[in-house]
């Protein structure tokens, strides 16, 4: 169940503030810094993501002998950190951001470094994986032979997904997927063929266009690297998917976001398939979740609106410690993850519950209901109606709420660890993919045998109900609302 990042590591500053005018020495902003923050960058900030969501993650890196390098040490308190000796400066990258807006960036020790060595304590750590991540950014990690080795074995057992660098080696064989962005993959490709620079795409159907360079870039890389799958990147436009064996490319759209620095969607979007495909999704849908996820990251803001851990040392919280009613070992994380979150709860010994519904307009019996629910188990799952689905079931005015915004509602609930959005208009197949142990419903079922319990206990779950709150329903409030609107 453990995630593994594997690459180069760097400090990252970021220098924030105003700028409002020009220097008299010379036409440049000056910024008038009102805030410095560090954290890890490069593979660190893959880990540190993982962490921050609460996965299981191991960093297996090199560090630095030097002040950055113990900084680094600080900032990935939480991430299970196996580390050998760099041998050389830890690389540090300053950013001046005037709001926003970056103006310019400093980096030290960051030239050429040599290879360095892989611990056997490293090489077990890898091997302990349930999907890793390479995180290179050409300071050498990615091409220790060993590691190489060890990475082409494991390739065929475990997801890898390869984030590759202009500067590092190409991916091993056969790893699941590798994410270059389409600058990184027109000059990759460029090796083996002439491409012209610009990326198109259909602006009706969003599907790449036949002469699209990133799927050219990608076909060749998908021959050359053998990878199982290249996933080409291309911001505001989305991604092209190619996968082996398969003549049509996917194109994978991306929600249009209002974002001023990038620095991170990729380390986001890697940390996101790893995740995803760790939850047993195919490899189009985990990335069509992935790109989704990198928008959000910075639609909130990117980099800049990571917390700094500076300021302790001490480990993070432990994401199974939970004060769960049962068992102590469930996790309680800040995810959108459900099947991954059943499958870890259920081999931790606990109990997973679900529930399902539309939740538009949340109130007062719902959050009561859902507060019961998750009083049975040790985590619960919200299966939630998607916005078509609630079309068929309410009328053409419903839902009052879209989907997304419901289920953002619902993980604001302490008492709800995951949502889980289904298009039908019954829960039978969201339910045969979660297989809760307890599947509840709102009490004005009592009294009848609920209509899903045939389906539940075919894999040994129940179906149990909560206590129904009268006079406190959707329909009525949304009448109430129209009256006084």
């Amino acid at each position: 169940m453990r995630i593994v990042v594997v690459g180069d590591v760097m400090l990252d500053v970021d220098l924030s503030g105003e700028a409002t005018r020009l220097s008299p020495d010379a036409p440049v902003p000056v910024v008038d810094v009102s805030g410095v923050k560090r954290r890890a960058g490069g593979a660190g900030l893959v880990a540190r993501m993982l962490a921050e969501d609460g996965w299981p993650v191991t960093l297996v890196t090199v560090l630095g002998d030097d002040d950055a390098g113990r900084q680094l040490e600080a900032h990935l308190a939480g991430v299970r950190l196996v580390s050998g000796p760099s041998g050389h400066a830890s690389p540090v990258k300053t950013r001046v951001r005037a709001g926003s807006h970056p103006v310019v960036r400093f980096d030290e020790g960051c030239g050429n470094a040599p290879i360095p060595d892989a611990s056997p304590a490293m090489l077990r750590a890898v091997e302990q994986a349930g999907v890793i991540i390479v995180a290179d950014y050409g300071r050498g990690m990615a091409a220790n032979p060993q590691l190489r080795d060890l990475l082409a074995r494991l390739a065929g057992r475990v997801p890898i997904i390869w984030d590759p660098h202009p500067s590092g080696p190409d991916p091993v064989p056969g790893v699941a997927v590798v994410t270059p962005n389409a600058a990184e993959a027109g000059k990759a490709a460029q090796a083996y063929a002439n491409l012209p620079n610009p990326v198109t795409q259909d602006p009706v159907t969003q599907d790449p266009a036949p002469q699209d360079p990133a799927v050219q870039a990608g076909r060749i890389l998908l021959e050359q690297w053998q990878s199982r799958a290249v996933l080409v990147t291309k911001g505001e436009q989305g991604a092209v998917l190619l996968r082996k064996g398969s003549g049509s490319p996917q194109a994978v759209p991306a929600p249009r976001v209002e974002a001023g620095d990038p620095c991170g969607a990729g380390d986001r979007l890697a940390a996101s398939l790893a995740v995803h495909l760790l939850a047993g999704r195919d490899l189009g849908e985990a990335a069509g979740l992935a790109v989704h996820d990198a928008a959000d990251f910075l639609a909130n803001g990117g980099v800049s609106a990571l917390p700094d851990h500076a300021s302790s040392s001490a480990p993070a919280q432990d994401p199974r410690n939970h004060s769960a009613p049962h068992n102590q070992a469930a996790p309680r994380r800040r995810t959108r993850e459900p099947l991954l979150l059943a499958r870890t709860v259920r081999e931790a010994g606990g109990t997973v519950v679900a529930t399902g519904g539309c939740f538009d307009l949340l109130h007062a019996g719902h959050v009561r209901s859902l507060a019961a629910a998750r009083e049975l188990g040790d985590c619960l799952i919200v299966c939630l109606n998607s916005d078509e689905s609630v079309r068929r079931l309410k009328g053409p005015d419903r839902p009052i709420i879209g989907q997304q915004d419901r289920a953002e509602l619902l993980l604001a609930l302490e008492c709800v660890d995951a949502v889980m959005v289904f298009d039908d208009d019954t829960p039978v197949a969201v339910l045969e993919r979660l297989r809760p142990d307890i599947w509840v419903k709102g009490g004005d079922y009592k009294g009848a045998r609920l209509p899903d319990a045939d389906l539940v206990e075919q894999w040994g779950g129940r179906c149990l109900t909560v206590p129904f709150h009268p006079a406190r329903s959707t329909t009525g409030l949304a009448d109430a609302l129209a009256k006084v609107g």
